[in-house]
């Protein structure tokens, strides 16, 4: 009967498609990416490197509406190179290869971020189900599910170990009118939050002399917030 009103529901849609996310792919490749990052930073000493970002950015759009190209959605953001590929048996696939794409995404004042960025792919199957009649699927029933989804990935990437620090997950609402750079400023806002955190880890570890040290109100005043978009907060869901 709880498994009759659960499929009425559809509670157990964005559970299960969060969970084969993690154990099908997440899992495998989250704690091969360090090594990847590292290998392609050692290859291109000319540029900067920040090991905050060495993650791989998984994009949460709650319209469940995804690019197969991400140079497509937005110009700010540009193809750069395949990191290092991982070959595995799976599931009977003798060499499946797991890989990841990395990006250069240019800011307000032109300065390049380079990350490592793909979308949460079964979010495609959510907005697959919407256009479906077989599905019935409203498309208020997928901006649920897709809530859902991010709230059960974001509880399963935390309790494990293997994928701590490896991951960042980026979930967004896109604004009503269509605005070119939207994306572009959404990455890069979380890549900032993660360069201030390394720079924080590097003043904890040798804190600079009292004419040096820049307080956090001068810090702040590096990066204008307002100008800049908001990350979502699973609670707020």
């Amino acid at each position: 009967e709880m498994s009759e009103m659960s499929e009425r529901s559809k509670q157990n849609v964005a559970h299960g498609l969060a969970w084969s996310f993690y154990a099908g792919y997440l899992k495998i490749v989250l704690p091969r990416v360090k090594k990847s990052m590292e290998e392609f930073s050692r290859a291109n000493p000319n540029l900067p490197a920040c090991r905050k970002t060495w993650k791989l950015h998984i994009l949460v759009p709650l319209s469940c509406d995804i690019y197969d190209d991400l140079e497509k959605a937005d110009s700010n953001i540009q193809y750069v190179t395949e990191l290092t590929e991982t070959t595995l048996a799976r599931a009977g696939i003798k060499k499946r290869v797991y890989k990841h794409s990395l990006y250069a995404i240019t800011d307000e004042e032109n300065q390049l971020w380079h990350c490592a960025v793909e979308y949460a792919t079964p979010l495609q199957t959510l907005y697959a189900m919407s256009q479906d009649e077989c599905a019935a699927f409203s498309r208020e029933e997928r901006l649920e599910q897709a809530k859902l989804f991010y709230r059960t990935l974001e509880e399963i990437l935390r309790g494990s170990k293997e994928c701590a620090d490896t991951y960042r997950l980026i979930a967004y609402e896109e604004p009503e009118e269509a605005e070119t750079h939207f994306l572009s400023r959404e990455i890069v806002w979380h890549l900032r939050q993660e360069h201030h955190e390394e720079i924080s880890v590097l003043e904890q570890s040798h804190p600079p002399s009292p004419s040096t040290a820049l307080d956090s109100a001068e810090l702040n005043l590096q990066i204008s917030v307002s100008d800049l978009p908001q990350p979502l907060r699973s609670e707020g869901f």
